[in-house]
């Protein structure tokens, strides 16, 4: 089955940098879109945060371009995004996903906390 493992995530100064990681496995990873989102409370919605294509295309959102970069190593089925310049508005559990099949599937999450 399609499981989905986040790492990563912590506590860390304004300005500073974190490095998530997501493993992937239960399908072929190197066919499929991945996606990393963020949820501020458990009232907020999710927030598509930065997606990569099985190509390689990026996207990202607009309050994040320049400060964070999205990666994928299909030999190790892991998607990666790297957060520089991280703000106290990026404070946000983390979340992976891929849309396999006709279902949507996300990992447990991670907590990431901009504070100082």
């Amino acid at each position: 089955q399609v499981k989905l493992v986040e790492s990563g995530g912590g506590l860390v100064q304004p300005g500073g940098s974190l490095r998530l990681s997501c493993a992937a496995s239960g399908f072929t990873f190197r066919r499929y879109g991945m996606r990393w989102a963020r949820q501020e409370t458990p009232r907020k919605a999710r927030e598509l945060v930065a997606s990569i294509a099985g190509s390689g295309d990026t996207n990202y959102l607009d309050s994040v371009k320049g400060r964070f970069t999205i990666s994928r190593d299909n030999d190790k089925n892991t998607v990666y995004l790297q957060m520089d310049r991280l703000r106290p508005d990026d404070t946000a559990v983390y979340y992976c996903a891929a849309d396999v099949g006709l279902r949507s599937y996300w990992g447990q999450g991670t907590q990431v906390t901009v504070s100082s």
